[in-house]
């Protein structure tokens, strides 16, 4: 008979989405260790908006339960694009080349750039 899981299945089972950063070539790519109430899509672009991920590279998503994984890196960059725009956020030039590098969809708008000096 199977042990039961230490681990409760409710707090498994959702998407949850991890951030490959690049920090640079002194210390290369990491995935961001971050908080587990911290891995869902709402939090994970605000804290891309608001610059806590410099230069994210990709974005993962999986859910343990159901067993399945995805890149969502496009997914990710076109919901920035269209938050920045929508609220029109500042972004920074390295969040501006990510959502230009990996938005599938053409997005019509513009994006609001900090000030020389302010990023």
């Amino acid at each position: 008979m199977a042990s039961p899981s230490i681990i409760p299945n409710d707090r498994l089972d959702r998407d949850i989405y991890l951030v490959l950063e690049d920090f640079g070539a002194r210390a290369g790519c990491a995935w961001r260790e971050t908080d587990e109430a911290d891995t869902d899509l709402e939090t994970v672009l605000q804290d891309i908006l608001s610059g806590q991920y410099a230069y994210p590279i990709r974005i993962v998503c999986f859910n343990p339960v159901e067993g399945w994984s995805r890149d969502a890196t496009s997914d990710v960059a076109e919901a920035l694009a269209e938050r920045a725009a929508d609220t029109d956020a500042e972004i920074s030039p390295a969040l501006q080349a990510f959502i230009q590098a990996n938005a599938t969809r053409r997005l019509d708008v513009q994006l609001a750039l900090p000030l020389r000096g302010t990023a």
